[in-house]
């Protein structure tokens, strides 16, 4: 096989000792480097190189499950679905947003998911004690239940999905207690089940299965200190996990450290932002989204910056801080973005109509609340903004 002169100098700059009780295919210098595209959200460079693993690894599960990873993502990003600040409470399930998919990526997300399932079947059906082959079957299916959730607000699938990852986890925990990726999953599953009604369990076909949120957290943290493919995607559930729970102080030492090992992962650095927004230090929230809009017009500085969600987040700041007139510039500069998403662009168009309501500019409201209104696309804001057609915004 032969290993890119990059791939080997990464190597060497993060340290060339190959990471114990983890599966195997995680040590590739290849893979190291395709990882590191990714979460500088460089998720082309990334797929150029996961899929040339794949290409040498035909029938290893892991490197189908890497590809769908940043497929799953890639497509995420570009639905403006990855800002945790929709996520951090349970009512984006019920939002009844739809989003903007192709069925061609949809069935390439299934296929990948099915064709990396089939592989780690054939292993374990060889070997019962393979726990690289249980890890990677949990690792595709924790991955597809992200994609049914945030993709589609598929719960009820997503939860069997999640379950079916956190029992292939536990599992490998068996065979190897410090199989330190394996903790994840099982993580994840134990403070969502935790944070879940008895009632919600029982309608998505859970009932019975335990749940921990402290012990969740606890193998969350366990993960991203000792993880090799899991361990930021660890510190990323931890950081929005305790937001959840509005530890905030928590979330936002989690979310500084990846920003300050990412600094050009547009996301990470939004997170920051987010959780000093949150946490109801608006002025210092404001001051880190412009430095982020700053480095964002920095050529090359981010790789393709979905602005919209930056100037949103200082909007709903500027709002929180009475600066009404700030907040509507913010929200017209979000629905403005070329690469804006449908629903981001009508969400920020109505916020901006409210705010330009308040100013009494009724006309220019109203133009905004036609536009969130408008047919076709997402229609998620459209009564709101109906109603708001009738009667001027007088809320705060």
């Amino acid at each position: 096989m032969k290993v890119p002169m990059a791939a080997v100098l990464l190597a060497l700059v993060c340290g060339t000792a190959r990471a114990e009780n983890t599966y195997p295919l995680n040590n590739d210098p290849q893979v190291r480097e395709a990882f590191q595209h990714f979460y500088n959200l460089d998720y082309d460079g990334a797929m150029q190189r996961f899929q040339a693993v794949q290409r040498e690894h035909p029938q290893d599960p892991m490197a189908s499950g890497y590809v769908l990873m940043d497929t799953i993502f890639r497509e995420l990003y570009r639905q403006d679905l990855l800002d945790t600040t929709y996520y951090a409470h349970e009512h984006f399930l019920s939002s009844g947003h739809k989003s903007d998919i192709s069925e061609a990526t949809r069935k390439q997300i299934d296929q990948l998911t099915d064709n990396a399932i089939a592989q780690a079947d054939v292993r374990i059906k060889a070997n019962g004690q393979d726990k690289d082959a249980y890890f990677a079957r949990g690792y595709v299916r924790g991955m597809h239940a992200a994609w049914m959730t945030l993709a589609d607000h598929s719960f009820t699938g997503a939860a069997r999905q999640g379950l079916a990852a956190r029992n292939d986890s536990e599992q490998v925990l068996k065979l190897d207690p410090n199989y330190a990726d394996a903790k994840m999953a099982v993580g994840i599953q134990q403070f969502a089940v935790a944070s879940l009604p008895r009632f919600v369990r029982m309608l998505v076909g859970i009932a019975g299965i335990g749940g921990n949120k402290e012990g969740g957290l606890k193998l969350l943290r366990e993960a991203a200190a000792n993880g090799t493919a899991t361990k930021v995607e660890s510190q990323t559930a931890l950081s929005l996990f305790l937001r959840h729970d509005q530890r905030y102080s928590e979330a936002y030492a989690v979310a500084q450290g990846l920003a300050k090992q990412y600094p050009h992962d547009f996301l990470f650095r939004l997170e920051e932002a987010n959780l000093m927004k949150d946490s109801g230090h608006g002025p210092e929230a404001i001051n880190i989204y412009k430095a982020v809009l700053a480095d964002a017009a920095k050529p090359g500085y981010f790789i393709d910056p979905r602005l919209q969600l930056a100037y949103f987040g200082l909007g709903e700041t500027q709002r929180g801080q009475n600066d009404v007139l700030g907040a509507a510039e913010s929200y017209l500069k979000a629905s403005q973005q070329p690469n804006c998403s449908d629903w981001m662009r009508k969400r920020a168009q109505l916020n901006a109509g409210m705010m330009l309501d308040k100013l009494h500019r009724r006309d220019e409201a109203v133009k905004q609340y036609q536009l969130a209104a408008a047919a076709g696309g997402d229609q998620t804001q459209a009564d709101a903004a109906r109603k708001l057609i009738k009667s001027p915004y007088t809320g705060t």
